[in-house]
């Protein structure tokens, strides 16, 4: 048994008590009377006195007051737990709301990490790809130029048997036409036209031992200020590396 049942049992037993007392003491000498044989007397005075229903009433109506503050202690009591209960309950479900929403948060954070982390392959696949399509095409490109050049100088070779004129010593310099957009492939020179009419075949023995034949198909504007020197078409692949040098040039007729 709880405590506060205890106090209240107790309570109610020696309110029981006060008020029997209260009843019975205060005519205690009716009750002698009665015993001694004054009827009469005892007669008159069997119920109780004025100062008798005093001390009951205030009794009664302290007991009344005693169970109604009890009463309310337990309506405060039963409130106090039923919010407490609720306070806990609603603690938990912000917890599991708390976690779902981390739990949410963390997957969605991953599922963005990783598909960014997928475009980024995809798209550094792509460019590796794309490179390496271009350097392809680009040596596919370069190595048909130089077999262009290499099958035309072969064709103007053997068809450049005849009697050479030397022309003396010129600059040599480069050029790829494709580079500049033209057409005219790589059996062409640049030259002075006062000097190589257009459509003059020459024989270009260079500095470095190798030796071109090619026909003046075009000018430039370096023939004005620089009449012997000579612009020879060639693939940038095939270009030599100093870039410029020195021929003897002879005109084949």
């Amino acid at each position: 048994m709880s405590a506060r049942l205890k106090n209240k049992h107790l309570t109610r037993i020696a309110f029981t008590f006060v008020i029997t007392a209260a009843f019975f003491l205060p005519n205690f000498n009716v009750l002698a009377a009665s015993t001694l044989g004054d009827n009469t007397a005892a007669a008159a005075s069997v119920y109780p006195s004025t100062q008798a229903v005093k001390q009951v009433t205030f009794a009664t109506h302290m007991a009344n007051e005693l169970n109604s503050k009890n009463a309310a202690q337990d309506r405060l009591a039963r409130q106090t737990a039923t919010r407490a209960a609720q306070l806990a309950y609603q603690k938990q479900q912000d917890e599991i709301a708390r976690k779902a929403a981390e739990k949410a948060a963390a997957e969605k954070a991953a599922a963005e990490k990783a598909a960014a982390e997928k475009a980024a392959a995809e798209k550094a696949a792509a460019e590796k790809a794309a490179a390496e399509k271009a350097a392809a095409e680009k040596a596919a490109a370069e190595k048909a130029a130089a077999e262009k050049a290499a099958a035309a100088q072969t064709s103007y070779s053997a068809s450049s048997t005849g009697t050479t004129t030397s022309k003396g010593t010129f600059k040599i310099s480069f050029y790829d036409p494709a580079v500049l957009g033209s057409n005219m492939g790589y059996g062409g020179v640049a030259a002075n036209l006062s000097i190589f009419p257009r459509g003059t075949r020459l024989k270009i023995s260079m500095s470095n031992g190798q030796v071109l034949y090619r026909t003046v198909n075009d000018t430039g504007s370096f023939a004005y200020s620089n009449p012997y020197q000579l612009d020879v078409a060639m693939p940038n692949s095939s270009i030599p590396a100093a870039g410029i040098l020195s021929a003897t040039v002879s005109v084949i007729s």
